[in-house]
């Protein structure tokens, strides 16, 4: 019997965590924001939300749980093209975990479409996987505050004091809820650096049947 993995058996797996450490590690040294252990978490739980809201079954759910912890595995080996290093190297390691391969292909192109540059969305557990990575905006995703006068992304992160994502089976939509300071930063620099996220999450919703909403500050902004 094939074991049933998912995001707590990753987060108990040592080799898991070296390498989602070293990864952000890395990130840390060319001056990008958290994408370690709580960014994985953050984006697996909004992945299962997403999808259990939406009233899709169990093992769904799970799976996109399993993308959304690994998805920026990949960064262990750069930040260029990492979702499809993340692919391979999520491959490897739930390979060696005895997860069967059709659920294994399923996460790895999710892993493998996630980046807004070029990423497509073709399946549930990418969709949900896009929704929840981009979702995850909030100021403890900024490690120092010595830079934000002058780094446009970690003033818009610090900026945003609380970020969430509802979704609505009965309406059909997917909703990112900002608060942003806008004494730190102003919405307008918000989609000056996310507005290429914003369109891959519109594409996603598409793909659950859903429209995606944006509300900073109560606003309906899309």
């Amino acid at each position: 019997m094939q074991p049933v993995i998912d995001v707590k058996v990753l987060k108990d797996n040592p080799k898991v965590r070296i390498y989602l450490e070293r990864a952000d590690k890395h990130l840390e040294g060319i001056g990008y924001t958290e994408h370690g252990l709580r960014h994985a978490t953050t984006t697996a739980a909004f992945s299962q939300k997403i999808l259990r809201s939406l009233g899709y079954n169990q093992d769904l759910i799970r799976l996109a749980g399993v993308a959304g912890f690994l998805h920026d595995i990949g960064n262990v080996c750069g930040r260029v093209n990492h979702g499809q290093s993340g692919a391979i190297i999520a491959n490897s390691i739930l390979s060696e975990m005895g997860m069967p391969s059709m659920e294994i292909v399923g996460i790895m192109e999710a892993i493998g479409n996630h980046e807004e540059e070029f990423g497509q969305p073709t399946s549930e557990i990418a969709a949900a996987l896009i929704l929840a990575d981009k979702s995850d905006v909030h100021r403890s995703r900024v490690r120092t505050t010595r830079f934000i006068n002058f780094d446009i992304h970690d003033r818009v992160n610090y900026a945003a004091e609380k970020s969430d994502i509802q979704v609505s089976k009965k309406n059909r939509t997917i909703s990112l809820m900002i608060k942003i300071n806008t004494e730190i930063s102003q919405v307008m620099e918000y989609f000056e650096i996310f507005l290429s996220r914003m369109i891959i999450c519109r594409k996603a919703a598409k793909v659950l049947s859903c429209e995606f909403e944006l509300i900073i500050n109560e606003n309906k902004l899309l």
